[in-house]
């Protein structure tokens, strides 16, 4: 697979290193030939200093026959607009662009660039830690109408099954990770406090889930 990377900072180089060693073919862009040295004297892509958007240097980077684009730069102007000219003008399938505007986020998304949001990554993830009993949005498809969320089980909602939550739900749960190991739900499969469960639900209906969820647990006992 041959993937072009705009931006050489360090999610752009640990990417362009990680492609290499699983044996892909990388071609990586940067305005500054500085940021290379991130990469490392043994890196075996293509790097190519210029501008990640301007049509040329994205031919000379191999993008009329990439799988895939990844623009993880550290503006969102210009991760938008290398992610719609790899799109709109290259035909590329495969893109996924870095963005720190959440609302700008959810709006590409829609628009069926894949994106990264990676303020709304971060804030979830401390929120996790510190409210363990929040929903957490893990993924929303490009429609934005299916979320993925994950929610860490209380010991008010250990013992129940989970085929019982699930079915007075309109939720599906997809996953459960136990003790560091992930499971798939089976019918008898029984909560335990410290879980961490996958649900998959209408994005308009996460908090209807996690208020089913909290009235579950008042009442399991």
């Amino acid at each position: 697979m041959h993937v072009v990377i705009v931006g050489c900072g360090r999610v752009g180089s640990a990417l362009a290193r990680g492609l290499v060693e699983g044996g892909h073919s990388v071609a990586i862009i940067d305005r500054k030939p500085e940021a290379f040295a991130r990469l490392g004297p043994d890196f075996g892509g293509q790097i190519i200093v210029g501008i990640g958007f301007d049509r040329e240097i994205l031919i000379s980077a191999g993008i009329e026959h990439a799988d895939s684009v990844a623009a993880v730069t550290n503006g969102d102007n210009s991760n938008i607009l290398i992610a719609r000219v790899a799109r709109e003008n290259f035909g590329i399938d495969k893109v996924v662009a870095r963005i720190y505007d959440p609302q700008r986020a959810a709006v590409y998304q829609r628009l069926g660039i894949a994106t990264v949001a990676t303020v709304s990554w971060t804030t979830e993830r401390v929120l996790r830690r510190i409210l363990p009993a929040a929903s957490s949005v893990e993924w929303v498809d490009p429609s934005a109408k299916v979320s993925l969320i994950e929610r860490q089980i209380d010991a008010k909602l250990a013992g129940r099954k989970y085929s019982e939550i699930e079915s007075s739900s309109s939720a599906r749960l997809v996953a459960v990770a136990r003790l560091g190991a992930a499971l798939l739900p089976t019918p008898g499969l029984v909560a335990q406090e410290g879980d961490l469960v996958y649900f998959a639900v209408l994005s308009d209906a996460v908090e209807d889930l996690s208020h089913l969820l909290t009235n579950s647990a008042a009442h399991a006992h």
